[in-house]
């Protein structure tokens, strides 16, 4: 596909990582405005009342500072799917989600686990291994400044903090990976070189040798005569 054709800024670039936002905050407020508690409603491994999770735990945020926290990377990393892999951008976010809360749900502790980031995982690995795999410049920038933003984060794949979901960030991070290899010939990808012949290149034979071809010029017939004469 044409990198004119794909990389065209438009509104619809910022509507689902806006309505995203919104969305989790709205439910937020309607939490605290009523005073309910949707903890419940996200996944509990291995449980089938716990499997709804699947479905619901990326909307769901235990408190302020956990929701701030996963608004920013949210709309930075949403946004820069549906700009350079629009044509994935509904994928990777739907069934990306899906099995990130699916794998959630087979590997983690017995807890709820809620909260967004395992999109913030989710997206954070494709956009970076989908940069450095398909090599297009462009891509590979984006790849970098994503990691120098959110390079940090790999740490929390890991269970080194007490209370924190290590494994919806591992399970959205693995997910995001394997959609990168699933989906590396889709969208963006580096054009290999079309080799065109030129005539300079007819002034050279198969080994690379100059051979310019012989130039025979024939002396018209009339001119031969003229100097008979």
């Amino acid at each position: 596909m044409n990198d004119e054709n794909q990389l065209k800024i438009s509104k619809s670039i910022f509507f689902i990582p806006v309505l995203y936002i919104v969305a989790i905050w709205l439910i937020y407020w309607v939490e605290i405005q009523f005073s309910l508690n949707f903890n419940k409603f996200g996944v509990f491994p291995r449980t089938l009342k716990g499997f709804r999770g699947v479905f619901l735990t990326h909307f769901i945020h235990s408190n302020t500072s956990h929701l701030f926290n996963n608004s920013i990377p949210l709309f930075v990393l949403l946004t820069s799917l549906f700009y350079f892999y629009k044509d994935l951008a509904y994928k990777i976010l739907l069934i990306g989600g899906f099995f990130t809360g699916f794998l959630t749900w087979i590997i983690a502790r017995d807890s709820y686990h809620i909260g967004a980031s395992g999109i913030v995982y989710l997206l954070f690995s494709f956009i970076f291994f989908s940069g450095i795999i398909r090599k297009h410049f462009r891509l590979v920038a984006l790849s970098l400044i994503i990691i120098f933003l959110y390079g940090s984060m790999i740490w929390y794949v890991f269970p080194i903090k007490e209370g924190m979901s290590w494994e919806g960030h591992l399970s959205g991070f693995l997910v995001g990976l394997i959609f990168t290899i699933l989906f590396r010939k889709k969208g963006i990808v580096k054009e290999e070189h079309q080799f065109i012949e030129t005539e300079f290149d007819l002034l050279f034979d198969e080994h690379g040798n100059f051979s310019p071809p012989e130039i025979n010029e024939e002396i018209p017939k009339n001119t031969i005569e003229e100097k008979i004469d």
